[in-house]
């Protein structure tokens, strides 16, 4: 069964574009790539005509005469007789393109040609970007998938679209939800936590009605995801990166987040591991949150390269991370123990990053200050405070009540709460953080 993805609508606004690139769809492994191509195609097409370069390498060998749209059709046609091209109704489809980036050179001539449209994807196209940027500049469109995030996962267990208005609704008036439905929604919301948003755990969880089977396919894609360090991460240190990669949720649990070299080894600098956050990064894995130099506008260039904290761009696969014991008793009693504020700010994290928005978090270095997240609106910044509980937000009210920050007037809390408002203090329950970069567009 096909669970409905937010890349479908855009997936059909992009066949119905009068002029149209060639479109190139990069993603983490397992996010829903491929399938969602398949559901396409078979919605929008006559025909698809599909290549795998992982598992039929053989197809590497038609642009050996050239890119011209004619004679790649033709080698293709004649390498598998089941293909047909039909001018305006096949759907062409190169899929795990990292193996062979050289493809995309041939989009310039297939937007040129106009007779088929062409996607490309593939699991690690991040890490192969500059190449493929190189080869099909101006010529193609980008669109980067995700896992599920929470909007997607109520369409999957049999919610309406219509369910996140009804959320919004309630953010738009301040109106706090009512015991019953705080209650159902802050329940779906563990629910999505644990089990997190890779298909085939989401698929897994809507038919045993149980987290059974969670915990073992989750560790296998992070397996999947530690091979493909060791298979593509070509010219750096894989065990650096491998190393980066196994300390995201050890150095999460600190009590300051920041990410720290010296962790993996004693005395290990920035400079050793030069590329291995980037890659980890360009894999689409793991997100970062920099570190502001001063709380103000204008958020880039306003960073400390040396300082970052990692998240898991999945929350389901950080606790799939942690030690058994933590993982059982999060499962069993919801219990998130130490890992809670290093779980709570993850999944903010996540719902901010799907919703478009780059992560900057601020820490004084003598600690005596520091906020979670930084948004900004057309003229604020606003500080996002991520809370274990409900409690007072003294950093948050320092910077709103300082005359030293102008541009920080107004400030957002997610609590394990209901809705609630102040003159500067907009708290919200964590399941609305999807909707964050939509409600202050609103209040705009």
């Amino acid at each position: 069964m096909y669970l409905k993805r937010k890349i479908d609508a855009f997936l059909m606004e992009w066949r119905r574009s009068g002029n149209r690139l060639p479109l190139i769809i990069r993603g983490a492994r397992q996010v829903g790539k491929t399938e969602a191509i398949r559901h396409f195609a078979e919605q929008a097409y006559s025909h698809l005509v599909e290549v795998n370069f992982v598992e039929e390498p053989r197809f590497k060998s038609i642009i050996e005469e050239g890119y011209k749209p004619e004679t790649i059709v033709k080698l293709m046609s004649k390498m598998d007789l089941s293909f047909r091209f039909e001018p305006g109704k096949t759907l062409i489809f190169f899929d795990e393109v990292q193996e062979f980036p050289e493809i995309t050179t041939a989009l310039k001539f297939f937007k040129q040609d106009g007779r088929f449209d062409v996607i490309c994807s593939g699991s690690l196209l991040g890490i192969q970007y500059k190449r493929i940027e190189s080869h099909s500049v101006g010529y193609k469109i980008d669109y980067v998938m995700r896992s599920f995030d929470f909007e997607e996962f109520l369409w999957a267990v049999g919610y309406p679209e219509s369910i996140a208005n009804d959320i919004f609704a309630r953010m738009k008036s301040l109106t706090p939800f009512p015991k019953a439905e705080l209650d159902l929604y802050s329940s779906l919301y563990m629910d999505y936590i644990l089990v997190g948003g890779m298909p085939a755990v989401v698929q897994d969880f809507l038919e045993t009605k149980t987290f059974e089977h969670t915990l073992s396919i989750q560790r296998q894609i992070l397996l999947d995801y530690r091979e493909d360090i060791r298979k593509y991460a070509e010219s750096l240190d894989k065990s650096k990166i491998l190393a980066v990669f196994n300390q995201i949720a050890p150095q999460l649990a600190k009590e300051n987040k920041k990410f720290q070299y010296s962790k993996i080894s004693p005395g290990a600098r920035s400079r050793e591991y030069f590329g291995c956050v980037e890659w980890i990064l360009d894999a689409g894995v793991a997100t970062i949150c920099q570190c502001l130099n001063f709380p103000e506008l204008p958020l880039k260039g306003n960073v400390d390269e040396q300082k970052f904290k990692l998240y898991m761009a999945d929350t389901g696969l950080l606790i799939a991370m942690l030690d058994d014991e933590t993982g059982d008793d999060l499962r069993k009693n919801n219990n998130l123990g130490i890992y809670k504020g290093a779980l709570y700010e993850n999944f903010v994290g996540e719902a901010l990053s799907k919703s478009g928005y780059d992560l900057y978090y601020y820490r004084r270095d003598d600690g005596s200050l520091e906020e979670d997240f930084f948004v900004r609106t057309v003229d604020e910044l606003l500080p996002v405070e991520v809370k274990a509980g409900n409690s007072v937000s003294k950093s948050l009210r320092n910077l709103i009540a300082s005359d030293h920050y102008p541009t920080i007037r107004h400030g957002i809390k997610f609590v394990n709460g209901n809705i609630g408002h102040t003159d500067t203090i907009t708290t919200f329950p964590y399941f609305c953080a999807f909707l964050l970069r939509k409600y202050l567009r609103n209040m705009a």
